[in-house]
C-alpha cells in the first residue's frame, strides 16, 4: 500500500510542472489597463507573492491560477479578490460551525462510543470539507476575464470535480469515458480491496497460533490470494489516479488549443535545394557538379 501511494503520488507530480507552467503563464484571466493579451503573458510571467497580495488589494490583476492556489492556502482569498466580500461569513461560519461540530461529537464519541456520535462527526466534517471544496469553485466560477474561454479555469474545473473541464469545453461525449474509466477503476479498486482483507484477515488467524482458522484453504493458499488481491489493489489505484489525471490534463490542452487562430490561409511550397549536410566525414565529393559535400534534395515550406 505505501508503494502504491508513493507511485501515485509521482503520478501526480509529473505533470505539476505543466500545470504550474499553466497557472503562471497560461492562464492569464487577468484584467489589463493596456488590454493587449501578450503584455498580460509576460506579466502573469514574473508573477510575485508582492503583487498576489497587490492583487488582493485590488491594485494589480491576478491569474485565476493564483486566485484558486490563495483558496487552497487560505479559504476565501477568491471571494476578495472577486470583490464578493459578502461571502466571506458564509464561508467561514460554515468552516467553523462543521469543524466545531465535528470536534464536538468527536470528544462525545470518544467518552461514549455511541455509533450515533461517531456519524455525525463524520457528516460535520464531510460538511467542512464540502464548504471548503465550494469556495474554491466558486472562486474559479466567480472570477472575471477578458477572454471568453479560459484553460486555467477548465483545468481547475477538471480538478475540483472530473469531467467538468469536458463540460466547460462542450466536448460533453467525453463525459461516458471518463466516467465509466473511473468507475470500472473504482468498483475493482473496491473490490480488490475487500478480498484482499478476507484473504489477510484468514491468513493472519491461520499463522497465530489461538487464530481459530476453520477455513479449507491452506496457508499457502492464503497468502497467494492475499498477495494477489493486494497486487491488483494497488493497480486499480494507480488505474483510478492515471484516470483523474488524464482528464485533468485533457480539458487543459483542449482549452488552450481552442484559442488558437485556425483560419484557411495555410499554403505549401516544394522547391529543389541544396542540402549541406552536417556531417562531411559522411559525404561524397562531387565537386564538378555542386559545392563539396552538399547533396541535390527538396525543401518544403509551409505557411499557417
Amino acid at each position: 500500500m505505501r508503494k502504491t501511494l508513493i507511485i501515485a503520488l509521482l503520478l501526480i507530480i509529473i505533470p505539476a510542472g505543466h500545470l504550474s507552467a499553466q497557472f503562471a503563464t497560461g492562464m492569464g484571466g487577468g484584467t489589463s489597463s493596456s488590454g493587449s493579451g501578450s503584455q498580460t503573458d509576460s506579466t502573469i510571467q514574473s508573477y510575485t507573492l508582492k503583487r498576489y497580495f497587490s492583487s488582493l488589494a485590488h491594485r494589480d490583476s491576478m491569474s485565476v491560477g493564483w486566485a484558486f492556489g490563495g483558496s487552497v492556502i487560505l479559504p476565501g482569498t477568491a471571494q476578495i479578490y472577486n470583490k464578493q466580500y459578502w461571502k466571506l461569513p458564509i464561508i467561514y461560519g460554515g468552516l467553523g460551525g462543521m469543524i466545531g461540530g465535528g470536534i464536538y461529537y468527536n470528544s462525545q464519541f470518544k467518552k461514549t462510543g455511541n455509533e450515533s456520535d461517531k456519524i455525525t462527526r463524520n457528516l460535520f466534517f464531510i460538511g467542512a470539507a464540502v464548504f471548503y471544496w465550494g469556495q474554491m469553485l466558486d472562486g474559479a466560477v466567480s472570477y472575471k476575464s477578458y477572454r471568453d474561454h479560459l484553460p486555467g479555469r477548465a483545468t481547475i474545473y477538471s480538478i475540483l470535480c472530473p469531467g467538468l473541464g469536458q463540460i466547460y469545453n462542450k466536448e460533453y461525449w467525453k463525459l461516458p469515458i471518463y466516467y465509466g474509466g473511473l468507475a470500472v477503476a473504482g468498483y475493482f479498486w473496491y473490490y480488490n480491496d475487500i478480498q484482499y482483507k478476507r484473504f489477510q484477515k484468514d491468513y493472519n488467524a491461520a499463522t497465530t497460533p489461538g487464530g481459530n482458522y476453520e477455513g479449507s484453504i491452506s496457508v499457502d493458499n492464503l497468502q497467494y490470494y492475499r498477495d494477489y488481491y493486494r497486487r491488483y489493489r494497488d493497480y486499480s489505484i494507480v488505474a483510478t489516479v492515471l484516470i483523474y489525471l488524464l482528464q485533468v490534463i485533457d480539458a487543459d490542452v483542449f482549452a488552450t488549443m481552442s484559442t488558437f487562430d485556425v483560419n484557411q490561409n495555410l499554403s505549401m511550397d516544394i522547391q529543389p535545394a541544396v542540402i549541406q549536410p552536417l556531417n562531411y566525414d559522411f559525404t561524397t565529393n562531387y565537386t564538378y557538379a555542386m559545392p563539396t559535400g552538399s547533396a541535390i534534395g527538396v525543401q518544403m515550406n509551409f505557411k499557417f
